[in-house]
């Protein structure tokens, strides 16, 4: 009972866990250990090849599965040894230094954490595992998610649709461009997302590799740093810095995140909104029920359960990118609490990111309504009406169509009467006559 989801008190990890259970890997306190472990031995290993030491092959492998096979066993291992440090960072270099006399290192455990504050170790750790969720998980999630879109739309290109402007019926476009919009917009994000590095801060208790210098004065640092960071973590190091990462390009991927997060309530609120007008039924599953009281209701839940977690992660994404970029002076602590929680934003967008593709796969098109409500609006051709009037030099079109149109319910007989009226040749009135809601749709 103590380990169930039931008992948590965060819905991420509650009620929702089925669908956030693959971000503990990179943001559980375990997973941060993980990647604090793989930085410390990367690291040790690195001054290894540089000749600071030497370590033996099969030294190097028996270090190198310490971070493949990395257990909770460990994990609470290191928990046993913070409570007497009191410093998390700390424990995880003890712990290390323990396997490597385990390994017969002797002497060369102090090597382990060489020259290094622990901002060298949070502020690449953190990056790598936010790397990894990113094109693990987040990624895949949302471009899968485009691709559903795009399919969407494909399908329903050429249906027509009456489309609405301030709430009011407007010119008429076609259901599958509707979905294209949100297509390209999404692309374009993550087109942008691309540009933006994945960077890390490394060069000791200022960022000057003061340590390192006073010990090795000639020995070139910055470029042993950013040689590591690039080719052993897969980072861009930060050049200049105080103690910590100044999470400036962190932040543009929080905020990168929270531009398609508002895209994607749009969707949500369109979808959303045709359903209401009947534009699309949804899939009933056999003993589900959509209101306690109505039994007749099929809700558009997914649709707003991606809303609410949407609006969750982009509240949350934006404390974060404009919290983290200040801290006081070389450094505060005040970073430290907050980018424990950078997972939480991730996991409400993968959740709502889910619920959409479950509302999606709920869907119906009702193509019946849409056609009704076209025939329901004929006011809408007298735009087109007027354009081609305009280009047959006739005069004051737009005056005779408002007068015709605003306010008044009109229907094809209407119009069909009004063009009958018309000064023009008969061909240009069978071409006017040709125009209807529901092939006035554009290109």
């Amino acid at each position: 009972m103590n380990n169930s989801p039931l008992l948590s008190i965060s819905p991420i990890d509650g009620r929702y866990e089925n669908a956030t259970k693959d971000l503990k890997d990179y943001f559980s306190e375990y997973a941060l250990m993980k990647y604090r472990l793989k930085v410390e031995v990367a690291y040790f290993i690195f001054l290894a090849e540089k000749k600071f030491f030497k370590l033996e092959s099969k030294q190097k492998e028996a270090l190198l599965e310490l971070t493949h096979n990395f257990s909770i066993e460990d994990a609470l291992e290191i928990k046993e040894i913070e409570k007497i440090t009191n410093h998390d960072v700390k424990a995880v270099e003890y712990f290390l230094k323990k396997k490597t006399d385990l390994l017969g290192l002797g002497i060369k455990k102090e090597w382990v954490h060489f020259g290094l504050t622990s901002q060298d170790i949070n502020n690449t750790a953190v990056p790598m595992l936010w790397k990894d969720a990113v094109e693990l998980e987040y990624l895949p999630a949302i471009l899968n998610l485009q691709q559903h879109l795009f399919k969407l739309a494909q399908q329903w290109m050429n249906i027509p649709m009456l489309a609405r402007t301030h709430g009011q019926a407007a010119t008429p476009t076609r259901l599958g461009k509707e979905i294209m919009v949100f297509v390209e917009r999404i692309e374009n994000q993550i087109q942008l997302f691309s540009y933006i590095p994945f960077s890390g801060k490394f060069g000791g208790a200022t960022g000057n590799f003061n340590a390192h210098h006073v010990a090795y004065p000639k020995y070139n640092w910055i470029k042993f740093a950013d040689e590591f960071l690039e080719e052993k973590l897969g980072l861009q190091r930060q050049q200049y810095t105080t103690q910590i990462e100044h999470y400036d390009i962190l932040a543009s991927h929080f905020d990168n995140i929270k531009r398609i997060n508002n895209i994607l309530i749009d969707f949500s609120r369109d979808i959303w909104s045709y359903v209401s007008m009947d534009y699309f039924k949804q899939k009933t599953k056999k003993g589900e029920v959509g209101s306690s009281a109505m039994p007749h209701k099929v809700n558009p839940i997914d649709f707003e359960n991606a809303e609410g977690n949407l609006g969750m992660a982009n509240t949350i994404f934006e404390h974060l990118s404009a919290k983290l970029p200040l801290s006081r002076l070389q450094r505060d602590l005040t970073d430290s609490t907050v980018l424990r929680n950078i997972g939480v934003p991730m996991a409400h967008t993968i959740i709502a990111i889910k619920s959409m593709e479950k509302g999606l796969g709920k869907l119906i098109l009702n193509e019946s309504k849409l056609k009704s409500d076209l025939e329901a609006n004929w006011a809408v051709v007298a735009e087109a009406i007027q354009t081609l009037l305009r280009r047959e030099n006739y005069p004051a079109p737009y005056e005779a169509l408002k007068e015709l149109t605003r306010g008044a319910m009109i229907d094809k007989k209407a119009i069909h009467q009004f063009i009958a009226k018309l000064k023009v040749s008969k061909v240009i009135k069978d071409e006017l006559k040709k125009i209807t809601p529901h092939n006035y749709t554009g290109v």
